[in-house]
């Protein structure tokens, strides 16, 4: 054991003060606290010995380290991939898409151009129009605060438009898509009256108003468009045709001349925002280029005065239609080409589908009498007769199979060549074809060849839509009656131009010209480019021409002819009429008949031609002269003064019709 330490003495020092004693607490108070005792001078204080902290050991940081930079390494990794399919492998279609939203585009449609007659009065003309459109979003309910926004809009805008409500609510409940066409080329009265009605709603959507803000109209739009209209009505409707919805030519010469009508349409691309165009980043674009004006032959005012002559008299006379040809006898331009019933096309809706085409030139029918001048012009041609040749018409002929006869019975008649045409015989005509060859099969050929020469079987050279080119068969192919029914008009078809037509070549000294319907376009730089001029060829000497005016005058001015009807007082008149057995196209037989007349005058210096035809007139008369010859005295009267064209002022020749048979 170690030593104990002796024991320390007490080393007496100044005396201490004594220490204030704390006040004992009141009862029920705190207690105050004791001061902690120091210790003696020269005494160490006694301390607790410390205690040891406790170490808290960490898993190894590694692992984790690892695992948030792979982390972040896929994620990155992700990015990347990412910014490199959208900058590299699909930037294009991305930067299209942007495009699409950024910029918008808008196709500028041209104006197209005006039909006018020869003296520039528009026959077909477009005017501002308006389509009508919607953006199917604002009348959501979301959007218009209203669950049937769409039909309350509809029945809004239906009697405006002039549709059915159900159909406008349809278009406008398409939420998925911010553009729905409503109607087309409305006039600006109707958007006059839409922005009416907008402005209406939106004076009682203010909350002023006790509105919740938002116009029921707000999102009916228009967009700026044309309309086609024609000023005239029915007028020339035939010849100019129609437009479809999408304003392209469907029929007549607005189908036919469309590329020259149509311009090109063009494009406008600015940036938009919200819908709207940014006005400080500007546009570009290719301008419409507008379309050309097309001038026609016809003149509007003989064009009226013919649709209406022949109107009047497929009303009286019950039939299924009819047309009237004016012709410049010499130049070929068509004056007026009129059908009836007719139909208007500003409202294709009325229509009749049968009256919209052109039946002058879409018809083929028989022509009948008018058909001989092409007989007697071979005669007279080949020297085969002259027009005081006599020849002897019995009652009836026997000829192949069949017995044939006049429209009349009538005891034997002595007459002329000249009045074989002036009676109109088809006996006489019969007889004196048959002189064109040694046996029937050579008339045939030689007959065939002049027909042909006349346009018969062959387009007329307007390439007017639809056109028929009549028919003609071969020689060879002629059946036993059609060898001797032909001369007179039966057994080939035409169509009402190229019977026109084949009066126009006798008046024109022989020589066929082309009809035409276009005089020529003005570009949209102003500048007028002629029609070039149309084809020509001889088909009878000037002489057999003259030869023949002279004995259609017979036709007209004879108290023996057909045609006495047609005579213009001061006038010399040449024509024929025409009385054909007509096909039923629908029967595929002969039922009812086709009515014409056909001439020119001044006969002796012609200027104009005139063709009529009625098909089946069921009420009155039927036969040509008389329904027929009236309409072409009152057209050609008119024509004649329209043009200002003055009687020769020399008279007839008065060819003889008839001789005597006594020696």
């Amino acid at each position: 054991m170690p030593p104990k330490e002796p024991p320390r003495r007490r080393v007496p020092g100044p005396a201490r003060p004594a220490r204030p004693r704390p006040a004992p607490a009141a009862p029920g108070g705190p207690r105050p606290a004791r001061p902690a005792p120091r210790p003696a001078a020269g005494r160490t204080a006694h301390r607790p010995p410390a205690r040891r902290p406790r170490t808290i050991r960490l898993g190894n940081p590694r692992p984790r380290l690892r695992l948030v930079s792979l982390g972040l390494t896929l994620v990155m990794l992700v990015f990347v991939v990412r910014l490199l399919q959208v900058q590299a492998v699909d930037a294009g279609a991305y930067a299209a898409k942007a495009d699409k939203y950024r910029f918008q585009e808008y196709t500028l449609s041209a104006e197209r151009g005006e039909i006018t007659d020869r003296n520039g009065i528009a026959l077909a003309a477009s005017v501002d129009a308006y389509d009508i459109t919607a953006d199917p979003k604002l009348f959501t309910p979301q959007e218009s605060k209203v669950a049937d926004a769409p039909e309350q809009a509809a029945a809004l805008l239906a009697p405006i438009l002039g549709k059915q409500p159900a159909e406008l609510a349809k278009k406008l409940r398409t939420p998925k898509s911010r553009y729905t066409l409503l109607a087309r080329k409305q006039t600006p009265q109707v958007w006059n009256q839409i922005k009416d009605l907008k402005k209406v709603y939106g004076q009682k959507s203010q909350p002023s108003a006790g509105g919740n803000g938002i116009n029921l109209l707000g999102g009916i739009l228009s967009e700026p468009s044309t309309k086609r209209v024609y000023p005239n009505g029915e007028l020339a409707a035939g010849i100019l045709g129609y437009v479809n919805a999408e304003g392209r030519g469907a029929g007549g010469l607005e189908s036919m001349l469309d590329p020259e009508l149509a311009g090109k349409d063009g494009k406008i691309r600015f940036t938009q925002s919200g819908g709207r165009q940014v006005p400080t980043a500007g546009s570009r674009g290719t301008p419409a280029v507008p379309g050309s004006n097309i001038e026609l032959t016809i003149d509007r005012d003989i064009q009226w005065a013919a649709q209406q002559a022949i109107t009047e008299q497929v009303k009286k006379s019950k039939a299924d239609r009819g047309y009237v040809i004016v012709q410049d006898s010499r130049t070929g331009e068509v004056l007026a080409l009129a059908n009836a019933p007719g139909f208007d096309p500003n409202d294709l809706s009325a229509a009749n589908a049968a009256a919209m085409g052109n039946a002058a030139l879409q018809d083929a029918y028989e022509p009948g009498s008018t058909s001989k001048v092409m007989s007697m012009a071979a005669v007279l041609e080949e020297g085969k007769a002259a027009p005081g040749t006599h020849v002897t018409v019995p009652n009836r002929l026997h000829r192949g199979d069949r017995l044939f006869k006049d429209d009349i019975d009538h005891p034997t008649w002595y007459l002329t060549l000249n009045g074989v045409l002036a009676k109109s015989s088809n006996i006489g005509t019969i007889l004196a074809t048959g002189r064109l060859g040694a046996t029937q099969a050579e008339s045939n050929e030689v007959l065939h060849s002049y027909l042909r020469k006349f346009g018969i079987g062959s387009p007329t050279g307007l390439g007017y839509p639809g056109e028929t080119p009549g028919i003609l068969a071969k020689p060879g192919d002629w059946s036993t009656s059609q060898q001797y029914t032909i001369p007179f008009g039966q057994g080939l078809s035409v169509n009402a131009m190229q019977a026109a037509s084949v009066y126009s070549t006798i008046a024109n000294r022989g020589v066929r010209v082309a009809p035409t319907l276009v005089r020529g376009t003005k570009g949209p730089d102003g500048r007028f480019a002629p029609a070039p001029r149309p084809e020509e060829s001889r088909v009878v000497s000037e002489k057999t021409a003259k030869t023949l005016a002279t004995m259609l005058e017979s036709v007209v001015d004879d108290q023996e002819g057909t045609g006495t009807r047609a005579a213009i007082p001061g006038y010399r008149v040449a024509g024929k009429t025409g009385t054909a057995n007509r096909v039923d196209p629908e029967l595929g037989r002969y039922k009812g008949y086709t009515a014409s007349f056909a001439g020119f005058a001044p006969a002796d210096e012609p200027r104009v031609t005139v063709y009529c035809a009625i098909q089946n007139p069921t009420r009155g008369s039927y036969f040509g002269g008389q329904i027929c010859g009236p309409i072409y005295k009152k057209v050609m009267e008119f024509a004649l003064k329209t043009l200002h064209i003055a009687p020769t002022g020399s008279d007839p020749a008065r060819l003889p019709v008839v001789f005597d048979p006594t020696p």
